[in-house]
Formats: structure tokens, sequence, C-alpha cells
């Protein structure tokens, strides 16, 4: 991947809606090379698609609690176990493997408080194999971009 795939890839992260000629004129390049990168980008897998950004307040959902959970062992079966139900719950829009105390660091969205106990209680404790799960709510965002810094 050189600067200018790099920077077609912020004008996505941008505008995902930009037409290719809007893409072109941004980067500097004419519309056929321009589309035949952005192709390859999307052939390798480097972009992964495209999708809306959407007000989480105005869906109804509008609680994000990051979670820290700490699996009791770390054997096979138990991660794969825990993995593939995490997978499962729509609440859940980031899982990541973590160094550090906790296993697990859960990006979760709910509709308030009564939700979330009711997903704590239904949907995460049926799981097992949880040692700890530690909650923090985000009360206000100082930052949320998709777009990528510059490489180099």
């Amino acid at each position: 991947m050189d600067d200018k795939d790099r920077q077609i890839i912020r004008a996505l992260q941008r505008n995902g809606r930009a037409t290719n000629l809007e893409i072109a004129a941004e980067v500097n390049l004419s519309p056929s090379p321009c589309l035949r990168r952005i192709r390859l980008l999307e052939d390798s897998g480097a972009i992964q698609g495209y999708r809306a950004v959407v007000d989480q307040r105005a869906y109804g959902l509008p609680v994000t609690v990051f979670i820290r959970i700490r699996l009791e062992r770390h054997g096979a079966e138990t991660v794969a176990h825990f993995e593939s139900r995490i997978r499962a719950l729509d609440e859940v829009l980031e899982c990541h493997l973590m160094t550090g105390p906790a296993d697990y660091l859960l990006r979760v969205i709910v509709a308030g408080l009564d939700a979330y106990e009711d997903f704590i209680r239904n949907r995460i404790h049926p799981i097992g194999g949880i040692a700890s799960i530690d909650s923090s709510f985000v009360y206000g965002t100082v930052k949320n971009t998709g777009e990528f810094p510059l490489v180099g």
C-alpha cells in the first residue's frame, strides 16, 4: 500500500458515499486509475466494507458501556466458548483480547440501566467461566473518528 492508496482510504473514511470522481479529484488522480486502486484495495481486503455511521441516541441506544471481563480459566475450549457466545450478542459492538488484568474489553450499547442489567444477568452471566466483570459507563465522548492517521 502506498501513500496514494492511503489518501484514497482516508477520503473514503471521511465520506464513504463519495463518488469516484470526487475521490479522484481529492487525491489528485484521474478517475480510471482511482477506481482501479479502489477495486484493488477492496479485492485485497484492505477495504473491508462500507457502512453508515449512525447516532446511537437517535437510534434508541444512548448508553455506552466498556466492560472488562476476566475468565476463570484460559484453556482453548473455555476461550472458544466465550468468544463464540460474545460474537452472537448484538449489544456487543466490539470485543478485544487484552493484556493486563482483564482478558477482554467489550464496547456495549444499550437503551438504559435496566437494559444493561438485563444484558449482564441474562446474556453475559449464562456464558459461564467468567471470573470478573468490571463496567465503566460513558457519560461523554471527546473524540470519535473512523479516520486513520497518516503513516510516515
